[in-house]
């Protein structure tokens, strides 16, 4: 990837400006490669979330105190462990086997456009998971990809509304794409990459 600390801490700042205080800005680093990590590090992110448990122990084993590491991808049960040991947070947990092995606070993945391509559980399994990982802090969504922000605003309320029924503080939704509709929604936590990296 082609860019400079100085380039990642001005559009920082930008998206920072955008969200206010209130909202977590995590670094999605799935595309960013091992090296440049310490590109962010100087541009000022404190907080990354990775996709693939094989590449955030690769990363962490290299930056590891760089950063707090948040864990944004499909969580596999059989890397629950392995996330455990480096993660203070995992945004996506869907699965009751990962639920069992996890040790992390974690958002639970909520699917509310009901995308077969998409991981997450309906809303309606909530509860069920809530009992079973009471470590559960709040909940995340990924709206259908779309080119205008505002389609994703009705999925963002949603989920809001959601947490709300069941006591939930945290909300991590919003990506590049519409993240500034996000934290209009309620947004605690947003996971951007490109608006961070590409030209």
């Amino acid at each position: 990837m082609d860019f400079s600390a100085e380039q990642v801490r001005e559009r920082l700042a930008r998206v920072r400006d955008e969200v206010g205080p209130e909202v977590t800005i995590v670094a999605a680093t799935k595309y960013v490669p091992v090296a440049d990590m310490a590109v962010l590090a100087e541009a000022g992110i404190e907080v990354v979330g990775e996709n693939r448990a094989q590449d955030l122990e690769e990363k962490h084993a290299a930056h590891g105190d760089s950063f707090r590491w948040h864990f944004i991808g499909h969580l596999q049960s059989r890397k629950a462990k392995a996330v455990s040991s480096i993660c203070e947070l995992v945004h996506s947990l869907d699965s009751e086997s990962a639920a069992r092995r996890l040790e992390v606070p974690a958002l639970l993945q909520v699917n509310l456009a009901g995308e077969a391509s998409k991981s997450g559980v309906s809303p309606d399994e909530i509860p069920a998971f809530l009992e079973l990982y009471p470590p559960i802090r709040g909940l995340s969504t990924m709206p259908p990809a779309t080119g205008d922000p505002e389609r994703s605003r009705p999925y963002f309320g949603k989920l809001r509304e959601l947490a709300g029924e069941h006591g939930l503080q945290e909300l991590s939704m919003g990506t590049s794409q519409d993240y500034k509709v996000a934290a209009e929604e309620g947004a605690t936590f947003i996971r951007i990459g490109s608006v961070l990296y590409e030209q």
